[in-house]
């Protein structure tokens, strides 16, 4: 059986889609101009998913406005001043705060698989925010009447619908977006913080079964925004014991732009568990330059000389555009680098007589 290959999510929007977006928010357009030009541009995404030759394929997070925020659309309870998330570069993301209680989705992720379905007959990959990442909306002052421990309970039970609704709407795959878990060790080098991520998110996971959860995947990075990261300075070292606490049966590790991956991928298998599979990033959504399929082919290889070949998958190690305004990479560029990591994977199981 040959390697498993798997997209993590997001490919840049069409110009037009985003000149789109821009008119709806400035009242030029109607909401039916809207939903024509996210129905344009999630058919071509599908499309030329298909066209790479990836068995399994995305929506490309075509209609969502980011891959952090997409459960917050239509609510009410918010306010723009949240947690601040700053990038090597100098840009900032910022999160909403929220105001009061209780704590619903606005949209749950099994909206975009079913809006996807109808254009392809190929396995879908769904992707979710975690609830750690959620978690950082409640702000440290507290809310009147609405105590955080009410608000975890919500956020918990909103989280686990979200994973639960994707595989019930017939997702291949679940892949949690866990890419605050690096971060998290900026912010507390002492592991707290990313210690109380991973118990926040396990506490959703205990929701699904053992056979449930080898469908459920975290994917971390160092974070990638307008072609820079928030945390690529962390040792991966510092992350990965703890992020094998979490009871998933996927990983999807960054790995094409880590500076040691050997040292890495020997770390990865120490930690890695019999039932779990991990997909290495082979991938760098960031450089500009695409990866030919011999080079994906020397990276496969590489990982698959240390860790067990029946638990390798591969990946990219990031979105292309996980914020709907990011053009810092362009869609054909997305796409020549999956069909590089699609072709580069297929050539090394050949060389390792798996194909």
């Amino acid at each position: 059986m040959a390697i498993p290959t798997e997209p993590i999510g997001s490919i840049p929007r069409p110009a037009a889609l985003i000149e789109t977006i821009i008119a709806f928010h400035n009242k030029k357009v109607s909401n039916e101009a809207l939903e024509e030009a996210n129905a344009g541009a999630l058919r071509d995404t599908i499309q030329r998913f298909e066209q790479t030759g990836s068995p399994i394929i995305t929506d490309g997070e075509q209609t969502k406005p980011s891959f952090a925020t997409y459960p917050l659309a239509g609510l009410t309870n918010l306010a723009p001043d949240g947690v601040e998330i700053p990038f090597a570069d100098g840009h900032v993301r910022q999160l909403p705060r929220l105001t009061a209680g209780p704590f619903r989705y606005g949209v749950h992720a099994a909206s975009y698989l079913k809006a996807a379905r109808p254009y392809t007959r190929s396995p879908i990959k769904q992707a979710v925010i975690s609830a750690s990442a959620l978690s950082l909306l409640y702000p440290s002052t507290g809310i009147p009447c609405y105590p955080r421990e009410e608000f975890l309970a919500d956020l918990i039970d909103e989280a686990a619908a979200d994973i639960r609704g994707a595989l019930q709407a017939g997702a291949d795959s679940v892949q949690i977006d866990f890419t605050e878990a690096r971060l998290s060790l900026k912010l507390d080098p002492s592991a707290g913080l990313l210690r109380s991520f991973i118990a926040i998110n396990n506490q959703v996971l205990e929701r699904f079964t053992s056979e449930e959860r080898l469908r459920i995947g975290v994917h971390v990075c160092p974070g990638g925004d307008q072609d820079s990261t928030h945390s690529a300075d962390v040792d991966y070292s510092k992350l990965l014991p703890d992020l094998f606490q979490l009871n998933v049966g996927r990983f999807y590790l960054q790995m094409a732009s880590e500076p040691d991956r050997k040292r890495t991928l020997q770390l990865v298998n120490q930690l890695l568990q019999p039932d779990q599979t991990i997909f290495i990033g082979v991938i760098d959504p960031i450089d500009p330059k695409v990866e030919t399929p011999v080079q994906v082919r020397d990276r496969v290889l590489e990982a698959a000389s240390i860790l067990p070949m029946a638990q390798l998958g591969t990946t990219d190690d990031c979105g292309f555009a996980p914020f709907a305004d990011d053009t810092s990479t362009a869609r054909d560029t997305a796409f020549s680098k999956i069909q590089a990591r699609v072709e580069g994977t297929a050539l090394a199981s050949h060389e390792l007589g798996i194909a």
